[in-house]
């Protein structure tokens, strides 16, 4: 260990000024303004309560065996400590500051997602302060492996709660782990993509939930409409591709809708919207046709196209 850390009162750095800028305090008071502030023991703590603890140098500058036999010291004093009290908070401070080495370096592991590395760090942070409140010195475990499993799983939770395009339950989330992780144990198993029903039996599940946790997956993450295709250059945008809006169809709908009210009609109804609207014959050619008048066709017609109308808004 470092010379430094033998001394029998405690000193800290600060995040917002250099070591040589800070005012030390009468060591009896048994510390330093602490970084932050959140480290600092406030005035009126009893001196035995933080006495007898090793000089700290300033965070960045302390080594990884220096922190671990630093932070094995502060946890045996923090045992000792009431919850809720200013040396207990100095203390708890104090470790989380001298083990953040161990959120950069767990937060290096994910770089290439899109978040800022501010925001995985202060995520994995959070998981530190988790691990800290859980370590206990009885169970013979150093704090770095306790703690990186923490850290880590507080930085996937946070990737797997915001990352999605569209926001899905929490259930579904998980299972989409569960089906990626046995579908790369099955292909490796069968030599082939696993089917439906061999995912189901594995995971214990229907094939139904299979199917549900499959097209929840599509949700992860979106394509921009301005993307290339990786296939096929040819093909241009997304956005070339998608339809346009087809009036047609709504024609096509009213079509459907008549055909059980044409049916209906007379027969000379039906042949006479048949003339007009299929073979496009005027009213004086259907008049020849069938032997009526060009007024009677126009009647005809008139009365039979309300009726169509009427039964079509009755339906709508």
């Amino acid at each position: 260990m470092s010379p430094r850390l033998d001394a029998s009162h405690t000193q800290t750095a600060t995040s917002t000024l250099p070591p040589d800028r800070l005012d030390p305090i009468d060591p009896d008071d048994g510390v330093r303004a602490g970084r932050s502030g959140l480290a600092a023991a406030p005035a009126g703590e009893p001196p035995a309560a933080l006495a007898g603890l090793p000089d700290i140098p300033p965070y960045d500058e302390v080594a990884p065996d220096d922190a671990r036999a630093l932070s094995k010291t502060l946890f045996e004093r923090l045992e000792s400590l009431e919850e809720g009290t200013h040396a207990y908070a100095y203390v708890r401070n104090t470790l989380v500051e001298l083990n953040l080495a161990l959120v950069k370096f767990a937060a290096s592991r994910f770089r290439s997602r899109s978040e800022p590395m501010e925001d995985i760090i202060q995520v994995g942070t959070i998981g530190l302060i988790k691990a800290i409140d859980r370590f206990e010195l009885s169970r013979g475990v150093e704090f770095p492996t306790f703690a990186m499993p923490t850290i880590i799983g507080e930085i996937k939770r946070f990737f797997r709660d915001t990352s999605w395009s569209v926001r899905v339950p929490r259930r579904l989330q998980e299972l989409r782990l569960d089906l990626a992780k046995a579908g790369d144990e099955l292909a490796q198993r069968l030599d082939r993509a696993p089917t439906v029903a061999e995912l189901a039996h594995h995971l214990g599940l229907t094939e139904d939930e299979v199917v549900e946790g499959m097209a929840a997956s599509n949700a992860y993450t979106a394509s921009s409409l301005d993307a290339q295709p990786d296939d096929d250059d040819s093909e241009g945008t997304l956005a070339d591709r998608i339809g346009y809006e087809d009036h047609g169809i709504e024609g096509i709908e009213y079509v459907e809708s008549l055909k059980p009210l044409i049916a209906e009609l007379p027969a000379r109804d039906r042949k006479i919207l048949s003339l007009r609207f299929v073979a496009n014959m005027t009213q004086s050619e259907i008049g020849d046709e069938l032997g009526i008048s060009q007024m009677h066709v126009s009647r005809l017609l008139s009365r039979t196209l309300v009726r169509l109308r009427k039964a079509l808004t009755v339906e709508e």
